[in-house]
């Protein structure tokens, strides 16, 4: 079963949800909501109410991505911003995270094979050469 918000949640939502919270404290928005700071601070805390939250910034920015992508460049030059040129790169696929494999198993056996298996061809190839 999939969960709901109250509505409650939802104006918590939406007054958590703008920039900087209009400048509102959490007390605040929890009294305006009619909840208890601690209520508000509890919802934080909870992972579907935080995806929800996410969802809604996400909703409230959506239309001012291009503004800020045709920025970043103007950023980068100005301000040598290494960080932002990585974000820009990621952002058009052309970076991905590097990732590191560590092997610390114990090769000796897979060298002593490949070992053995060279051994082996050469004896292969000297008899082929006697016969």
């Amino acid at each position: 079963m999939a969960k709901r918000l109250s509505e409650k949640q939802i104006a918590a939502i939406e007054l958590l949800s703008r920039p900087k919270m209009d400048g509102k404290t959490y007390a605040q928005i929890a009294e305006e909501v009619g909840i208890s700071e601690r209520q508000l601070r509890n919802w934080r805390n909870d992972d579907y109410f935080n995806d929800q939250l996410k969802r809604k910034i996400v909703a409230n920015t959506i239309d001012r991505l291009p503004e800020v992508m045709q920025a970043v460049p103007d950023i980068i030059i100005n301000e040598g911003n290494a960080a932002m040129l990585r974000t820009l790169l990621q952002a058009h696929g052309m970076l991905t995270e590097k990732l590191e494999v560590d092997n610390k198993g114990n090769n000796d056996a897979d060298t002593s094979a490949i070992k053995a298996e060279i051994e082996r061809m050469r004896k292969a190839k000297a008899e082929t050469k006697d016969s």
